[in-house]
């Protein structure tokens, strides 16, 4: 997610808007009952997920069901600002229910089936509940078509930007975008809400003549005015994203043939095209530190939001963010938020008490960009991060121990950004590198936690960094 550039925050102030999946020798999320389901599950299986409770928001999400794929028929009308959605999610039941309960709200249910069988579906206290008797790994369909218009649930969080609210909004002038970390899904698709449980995509999406939908997932083909995006490396439901707008879709090349697609709106966007029309480069220098970019497509959507977020393989960057802003403050958040495509999306964590995981690295990733960009040394990084370290620790807490009312505030960006690079200056930039890279390559598509990252840094240097990071992660204060 989003936050501002390094350099700004010190010449001024600084802003802060800011499932382990089943190793590929498993067997596919099919029955073993004997009456197995008629439908073939296997196509889904990269989607197979272990879900589990949240400590910090355990009354989102289900760790009893594992969505493999959400199939979305959606239908915009900017006219009369009503979504109409078909929804149909392949779902492994974890455990034995006499329920499916989903994250769900503000939309009118209009029709449930269960295996194509009719059934019933009610909408209360953000949840779908839908009665129907389900077994452990007999994987079941669920459709369920609904319309209204989508309303925006509280962001549990005193950032900058958790005053819009997080989820689906539509504007007066028919313009619809979302922003939704650590949930927001929920307001334009039932959905197992939790990074715990990735899942696979399909989406077609309806607009009028004259209009363009943007969305997570690879761009497929545009039949009429209906767009298709599909993702074939498992989503987490905060990192997906719809977008409808006048759009003008720009298309470039990046490193190794990787099509790039940047939606913009004319006028409103101009300013923003050129940095935009970087993006090749932008990937390139990330992949001489990383590797390869790890899903077959990138790009980027211009909302109307006043924040910015890592969506899958379509970044959603919010204009109203930067029109005060120097364009090389857009570039170093463009940077931030394709950083999180390795760090965040390629690897997810477990539960929100790791999103360290994610802007830890997103941030630090920036801070180096950052260092070319503004031409400042290590000496000057380590001084603002140390000091805003400790202003965070004092305020907000340490990273490693977040609270519920507290979500992806400065501390989890800046303390681990600060970790990170005493990690790296321990083990040199050579060593750094590659350790983040092996992290990425070895970890793709799965999700971790801080126990397993610390594993792999000892196992991977050959050193023992615990007392390191447990330090930097824990420490009241910033640690020597």
């Amino acid at each position: 997610m989003r936050r501002t550039s390094t350099v700004a925050a010190l010449a001024a102030t600084l802003l802060i808007t800011g499932c382990t999946k089943a190793d590929d020798d498993k067997p596919a999320p099919v029955s073993s009952a004997a009456d197995e389901p008629k439908t073939d599950y296997r196509p889904w299986a990269a989607g197979r997920s272990t879900p589990v409770a949240d400590k910090l928001y355990p009354e989102k999400g289900n760790p009893g069901l594992d969505v493999l794929h959400y199939g979305l028929e959606l239908d915009w009308k900017p006219d009369t600002g009503v979504l109409t959605g078909t929804a149909t999610l392949r779902i492994r039941p974890v455990a034995d229910a006499s329920e499916i309960r989903l994250d769900f709200t503000g939309l009118t249910v209009d029709r449930v089936t269960v295996d194509e069988k009719p059934a019933t579906g009610t909408v209360a206290k953000e949840k779908l509940v839908v009665p129907a008797a389900v077994t452990a790994d007999r994987p079941v369909t669920l459709t369920v078509a609904y319309h209204g218009t989508p309303k925006q649930v509280e962001m549990p969080s005193h950032r900058g930007d958790a005053s819009e609210g997080i989820g689906m909004r539509s504007s007066k002038d028919g313009v619809l975008w979302t922003m939704q970390e650590p949930w927001g899904a929920l307001t334009w698709y039932p959905v197992n809400e939790h990074p715990s449980d990735e899942a696979l995509y399909d989406l077609a999406v309806t607009v009028p003549p004259g209009w363009a939908a943007a969305a997570n997932g690879t761009p497929g083909k545009v039949e009429g005015n209906t767009y298709h995006y599909a993702s074939a490396d498992p989503v987490a439901a905060y990192v997906t994203t719809l977008a409808v707008d006048r759009y003008k879709r720009i298309e470039q090349t990046g490193p190794h043939g990787l099509k790039i697609t940047n939606f913009v709106v004319p006028k409103s966007d101009d300013r923003y095209l050129s940095t935009l029309k970087k993006t090749p480069q932008l990937i390139e220098w990330l992949e001489k530190r990383f590797g390869p970019y790890p899903f077959p497509s990138a790009g980027a959507l211009m909302n109307g939001s006043i924040s910015a977020m890592e969506t899958q393989q379509m970044l959603s960057m919010g204009r109203e963010a930067f029109k005060d802003s120097e364009p090389k403050d857009f570039e170093a958040v463009l940077v931030h938020e394709y950083a999180h495509q390795w760090f965040g999306n390629a690897v997810t964590p477990v539960t929100w008490t790791d999103l360290w995981l994610n802007e830890g690295f997103a941030t630090y990733v920036q801070n180096l960009y950052e260092q070319e960009l503004y031409g400042f040394d290590d000496a000057y990084l380590e001084k603002y991060l140390r000091e805003a370290d400790a202003k965070l620790r004092k305020r907000v807490g340490p990273p490693g121990k977040p609270t519920a009312g507290t979500f992806a505030e400065s501390n989890v960006y800046i303390c681990p950004a600060a970790m990170l690079k005493e990690l790296n200056d321990a083990l040199g930039d050579k060593k750094f590198f590659e350790l983040a890279s092996a992290w990425v390559a070895k970890n793709r598509n799965t999700n971790q936690d801080r126990a397993s990252f610390t594993a792999f840094v000892n196992e991977q240097t050959g050193k023992d960094f615990t007392k390191l990071i447990d330090s930097w992660l824990d420490s009241p204060t910033t640690p020597a």
